[in-house]
């Protein structure tokens, strides 16, 4: 979770963020129409024949996943997320839906949705369902995820301090997406209920015993959670389909990782800590781009592009945060 020192609010001082409380009309709860209009988006890249079947090969999910329930997890998740979002209204680092970041965000997460269903991308047929938000929360750290059901976040950090195109926003988007499309958090929870032997299992499914705790700390688990390698690779290429599909340049993702090796020189930053980096991710999303670039030579491209903040719209939040405090 995040504490209250890195929900940084000279950072990222709007002075529309306040006080949120359930049953307002507030940001945290109008972003329910955004949720709506999204869910109508995957319905549609659902339908059978609307999405090509070229593109990047990833294969079936793994089965292991199936070891733990997907509504427990997708439910868990949108707990950890309510919870999330309180706890950054609560210290005014909430971004209201109006905001310029958040405004772009939204836009590019329209685009990709209708990508999710891609028959080559094997997302879980849930996906379909879900009812996809994104946030934007005002913190330096560079960060950004994906939970299960398709709760989106992103930092602050990471669109300031590397000044992300919104090709690479896109990266990040798709990246984090595809955790949630091919199950990688729901199969990392099925390889440890498989450690702690199958006995934990069969009581998870019953609710019963060690197994219930288990699900009852699924979404403090969902924040933390470590992927593999295999994950961090396969979450890379299907972000880049998604990218491409949705008329943003694959090859951003070259940009992206280089931007995020110089990000990483002294402290790493947090997204770092689960997403390795290196030469090698690079070479790897290299060897993906023929197989995405020709998705993105013939989608249609973005009619409006969006600028990563700038140091003097930072400085004018400042002022205008303080005068309202005053």
């Amino acid at each position: 979770m995040i504490s209250d020192t890195e929900l940084n609010t000279d950072y990222f001082p709007d002075p529309l963020l306040g006080l949120h409380a359930f049953g307002c009309s507030c940001a945290l709860h109008s972003r329910r129409r955004f949720a709506a209009v999204l869910a109508g988006a995957s319905a549609v890249a659902a339908l059978p024949g609307l999405a090509l079947a070229d593109g990047v090969d990833v294969g079936e999910r793994s089965q292991l996943s199936g070891l733990v329930p997907a509504d427990q997890i997708e439910s868990a998740a949108q707990q950890q997320y309510r919870k999330l979002l309180q706890d950054a209204a609560r210290q005014r680092a909430l971004a209201p839906e109006g905001h310029p970041q958040v405004v772009r965000l939204n836009a590019i997460a329209r685009r990709l949705i209708p990508h999710v269903m891609a028959p080559n991308l094997h997302s879980t047929p849930r996906a379909s369902g879900w009812r996809w938000e994104v946030n934007l929360i005002g913190s330096k750290q560079i960060n950004a995820f994906c939970m299960p059901g398709g709760k989106i976040a992103f930092y602050y950090g990471i669109l300031d301090q590397l000044k992300l195109n919104d090709d690479e926003v896109a990266m990040v988007m798709g990246h984090e997406m595809a955790h949630a499309l091919r199950e990688h958090a729901r199969e990392r929870m099925g390889k440890s209920a498989v450690t702690n032997g199958a006995i934990e299992i069969g009581a998870a499914l019953l609710g019963l015993g060690n197994g219930g705790r288990y699900l009852a700390n699924i979404g403090g688990q969902l924040l933390s959670l470590r992927f593999s390698r295999g994950d961090e690779s396969e979450a890379d290429k299907v972000g880049l389909d998604l990218a491409a599909r949705a008329g943003y340049d694959p090859r951003a993702g070259v940009t992206l990782w280089r931007k995020m090796g110089q990000a990483s020189k002294g402290a790493p930053p947090q997204w770092l800590s689960t997403h390795p980096a290196g030469s090698e991710r690079i070479q790897q999303i290299e060897s993906n781009l023929p197989a995405v670039m020709p998705l993105y030579a013939r989608a249609d491209r973005p009619n409006q592009r969006y600028d990563p903040p700038t140091a003097s719209q930072i400085r004018q939040d400042v002022r205008d945060s303080r005068s309202t405090t005053e």
